[in-house]
């Protein structure tokens, strides 16, 4: 236990002790929450709850927990992860879902970085341990094509890329019924979810997410969407069509109706990040990488076009 004694600045006076704490400390707001909760803040020496006010000048203390043991990338032969390009700068893996980006605390399944040890891949950048080379990740259940920086210079410029959004991410999705209109943009804040915070929900103190999209097939159960992400939100797309009433099929996190989920033969939902464009990070010439679909998505698909028959 690590014990940190301070005056609060002028500038958090009025802020509640969790969003306060997380400014302050570096935490994220539910880790900061959760020290108040479990009675690991006092000020001027009284016990503070997550919701309590600061006061400027008024003498804080906090107990921060040990940090957790570190996570490692365990190598190990990934099936059905393949690579679809390399060389001395980056990695295109075309990743299953059931694997992680990178490890991290709690989850012990198999890993992106894991996987590319296992092939003999050697990542040179800087960064936490567990996350090196990782400029962009995918959902667990999400399969499809994701880029991983072998080289530093490689890191930061497609960190840059992203940031600055010159990346085209490409996604279909097949979801329940038909959004109206057939093609459109979807323009609205995405925060977390009050209540079950490991959900997202549309809100309005959210961070701006924008997602484009146009209709490929129309069918009687489902529409199959190519899917232009402008932003790059936690769940994004599973978030923005939850709210439209057109969840992506399989997706029971966020409403997707389970009768047909059985039906379609899918125990995650029906997103698949379809191809990434960018500019190399060596030479500038542009590469734009394609995944397949896997199995279990092309059978969903497939049934979904034989209701129309």
């Amino acid at each position: 236990m690590t014990t940190r004694s301070m005056p609060v600045p002028e500038g958090l006076a009025g802020m509640r002790v969790d969003a306060g704490l997380a400014r302050l400390l570096g935490l994220s707001r539910t880790a900061a929450a959760a020290i108040a909760e479990e009675g690991g803040v006092e000020l001027d020496g009284t016990a503070a709850g997550k919701s309590d006010k600061l006061v400027a000048g008024a003498w804080l203390e906090v107990r921060l927990p040990e940090p957790p043991a570190p996570v490692e990338n365990t190598p190990v032969d990934i099936e059905g992860m393949s690579i679809l390009y390399s060389d001395a700068d980056i990695v295109v893996v075309d990743k299953p879902a059931g694997v992680a980006a990178h490890a991290s605390v709690g989850w012990t399944g198999p890993t992106v970085l894991g996987g590319l040890a296992a092939a003999g891949f050697r990542i040179t950048t800087s960064g936490v341990a567990e996350r090196k080379g990782i400029v962009s990740r995918l959902d667990v259940g999400t399969s499809g094509v994701m880029v991983v920086a072998i080289s530093e210079r490689a890191y930061t410029v497609l960190k840059r890329a992203f940031k600055e959004r010159t990346v085209e991410k490409r996604y279909h999705a097949l979801v329940q019924g038909h959004p109206d209109p057939s093609s459109g943009t979807i323009d609205a804040p995405i925060g977390r979810h009050r209540g079950q915070d490991w959900k997202f929900a549309v809100t309005e103190s959210g961070r701006d997410s924008v997602t484009h999209y146009d209709t490929i097939e129309a069918h009687v159960a489902a529409s199959l969407l190519d899917i232009h992400l402008e932003t790059g939100r936690t769940h994004q797309i599973r978030v923005h069509f939850a709210a439209l009433h057109h969840p992506c099929c399989g997706d029971l996190t966020y409403g997707a109706d389970p009768t047909l989920a059985k039906k379609l033969g899918l125990e995650r939902q029906w997103l698949h990040a379809r191809s990434l464009g960018f500019a190399h990070p060596s030479d500038g010439r542009w590469l734009e990488i394609t995944s397949p679909y896997p199995a279990d998505l092309q059978a969903a698909l497939d049934r979904v076009r034989g209701y129309d028959r």
